[in-house]
């Protein structure tokens, strides 16, 4: 199991050198990957006194694209992973070149994880539509892989008509891995049928067992290997006991998870604090 870090997006400060630090921080402790969440625009809170998002307009978001193209320069080894991009509120044709463009600069090291999000008001700012998003990110998918993999695209289909055009130059991986977040059966499904792998955003227990038969359904009923799909567990630290540390990964390892990213948000720590506690944990699971 590929142990890596959530980036504290929500915490780190607008400043460069903390970014620097953490990332250079979590490779020097052996972590395998860095995920980074995705969001453009906050909600503001004066007029909408319903509002129940986890995030709003003062809620930080480093622009994940970017933040990518920075760390490709100054890491060497660590896997850079979007936990999710969603998609469908961004263009896919420029998705795929900016997600090549950092498959280039960090020589093959971005998993492109994709979602389809759950804040109307980002698709309205975006001039995307939030109803289709779900049937729209399927067909986003297909003309990703098309655009990671060939020359000069014909592509024609329900949301996209490509006229024999192309990215240039192409990604190192060819294509770039997709991975898809979510809970809800429909986003499992579309997982165990399109991605290389998911992140189930639940721990260990009778709802993760559920959502793995579905997932696994998914690949059968599209004649695949559900063995062949990777999954990425997540927990979270910042306020759980050290002594608990291993237990919760050993949880992760002992449903098959391939992959896990520890997030360390949740107490306003800075970024000093935020290294200080990957590498406890990397020093407490040994």
């Amino acid at each position: 199991m590929k142990i890596g870090v959530v980036f504290p997006q929500t915490e780190i400060g607008p400043e460069t050198a903390p970014v620097k630090e953490y990332a250079l921080a979590a490779e020097e402790a052996g972590y395998e990957h860095l995920l980074v969440y995705d969001h453009v625009l906050g909600a503001g809170l004066d007029n909408r006194p319903d509002f129940r998002g986890p995030y709003s307009s003062e809620t930080q978001f480093r622009e994940v694209f970017v933040l990518f193209g920075y760390l490709a320069a100054i890491t060497e080894k660590l896997e850079l992973v979007t936990g999710v991009v969603i998609l469908p509120q961004r263009q896919t044709a420029l998705v795929a070149k900016q997600a090549a463009e950092i498959d280039l600069l960090s020589e093959g090291r971005l998993r492109l994880g994709v979602g389809i999000g759950w804040n109307d008001v980002e698709y309205t700012g975006l001039n995307e539509n939030f109803g289709n998003r779900g049937r729209r990110s399927e067909e986003q998918i297909e003309v990703l892989r098309k655009l990671f993999t060939e020359r000069v695209v014909n592509f024609g289909g329900k949301y996209h008509h490509i006229p024999e055009a192309g990215i240039n130059p192409l990604p190192v991986q060819r294509p770039i891995p997709i991975w898809i977040g979510g809970t809800a059966d429909p986003a499992l499904e579309r997982a165990g049928r399109l991605a290389d792998g998911w992140f189930p955003q639940v721990q260990p227990g009778e709802r993760l067992e559920h959502m793995k038969s579905v997932v696994a359904e998914g690949a059968r009923n599209a004649d695949r290997d559900p063995e062949s799909i990777g999954l990425e567990g997540r927990i979270s630290i910042a306020n759980a006991d050290p002594s608990e540390w291993k237990a919760m990964t050993d949880a992760w390892r002992e449903t098959g998870a391939t992959h896990l990213s520890v997030n360390t948000m949740g107490t306003t720590m800075d970024a000093a604090g935020h290294i200080d506690m990957i590498r406890r944990y990397r020093e407490a699971i040994g």
